[in-house]
């Protein structure tokens, strides 16, 4: 297999240190160092990372280099140059315009200038908008929002929003009002999960009624989620990597991605934060085969899912089952 589709896939993880150079030379920006491995050991997780929390750190630099409109456009087009050079097909880079205005833009000139970055790569790709969990952030996720529902279109740009963030520190719950009016203005989305927090918060995204969920690795804890996973038919976006760095469970012998695949759960395979984990998607297959036994057949079932939960129109989708052989 040589052809991928990273549905889960964060803008400002993915910036490896040839990227980070590349944005610093165009916007005049001077690097922290320019050592490699000490530029490589500020964006890539430490070994004895031991939390989400922990893994988040290595944010700040990547950030830091997307405050105008030129680093975040550029900041597009290399990463979906990257991605397109290990073999996928067709990426969501997801990303949050409200971090994206330290040095004046505003959350709507962020997401146009992401846009932008599109149209200069040969990769099919698409947005998706982050809003962000925090204490006293409601009124920029709700600018997000508005931002959304006017930028928000079927392919091309902007598909869907988000929920990213500490999870265990800000639950989903919290946000039922903000996806009600996302509901109500009918944004496609999806919502991270199950990552650093358990099932309940797997099962608060699926009362809010969403279709995909990021990552949901720990409803394997609370068989009643996981089966509501299943009769609803909703997409998990799974990142094996990441949650191994990130503790989302501590027992990686326990990881059930090929069990809920062989249970008809609608699995897809993804980096998360390739840049800052260091991995691609031929990693990610590569481990579950190995690791896991997941089976040839299996990994095609995981990308005919990614193709089906893409926010994207019918045409494209039929493109990408071709282009795969599926």
């Amino acid at each position: 297999m040589d052809k991928y589709i990273d549905l889960h896939l964060h803008l400002d993880g993915a910036v490896t240190p040839a990227i980070a150079r590349g944005l610093a030379a165009v916007q005049g920006i001077r690097l922290p160092s320019d050592d490699e491995k000490e530029l490589s050991r500020l964006l890539t997780v430490r070994p004895e990372c031991t939390s989400l929390n922990d893994f988040l750190k290595c944010f700040a630099l990547p950030v830091s280099l997307m405050q105008t409109p030129e680093g975040l456009s550029e900041a597009v087009r290399l990463v979906c140059d990257n991605i397109m050079s290990q073999g996928v097909i067709y990426a969501e880079l997801r990303f949050a315009p409200q971090l994206h205005t330290q040095k004046g833009m505003t959350q709507e000139e962020a997401v146009l200038a992401a846009v932008s970055g599109l149209k200069k790569t040969r990769l099919k790709a698409n947005l998706i908008l982050c809003f962000m969990r925090g204490s006293d952030n409601m009124d920029r996720n709700y600018e997000t929002l508005e931002v959304a529902t006017k930028h928000i279109v079927p392919d091309g740009g902007a598909v869907a929003v988000d929920l990213a963030g500490a999870e265990a520190l800000y639950p989903t719950s919290d946000y039922k009002a903000l996806f009600d009016e996302v509901r109500r203005r009918k944004l496609p989305y999806t919502i991270h999960a199950g990552e650093a927090d358990g099932p309940q918060s797997v099962r608060s995204a699926i009362e809010f009624g969403t279709k995909r969920i990021g990552h949901g690795v720990r409803s394997f804890e609370d068989p009643e989620v996981v089966n509501m996973i299943r009769e609803k038919g909703i997409f998990l976006e799974m990142c094996p990597t990441s949650n191994r760095q990130t503790h989302a469970i501590p027992d990686m012998s326990k990881y059930p991605l090929v069990d809920f695949v062989r249970s008809g759960i609608r699995v897809t395979v993804n980096t998360d934060d390739m840049g800052v984990e260091g991995t691609t998607l031929a990693d990610e297959f590569r481990y579950l085969k190995q690791t896991f036994g997941l089976t040839e057949d299996e990994a095609k079932i995981t990308l005919r899912n990614s193709v089906e939960a893409a926010f994207t129109t019918d045409q494209v989708r039929k493109d990408l089952l071709k282009t795969l052989g599926l």
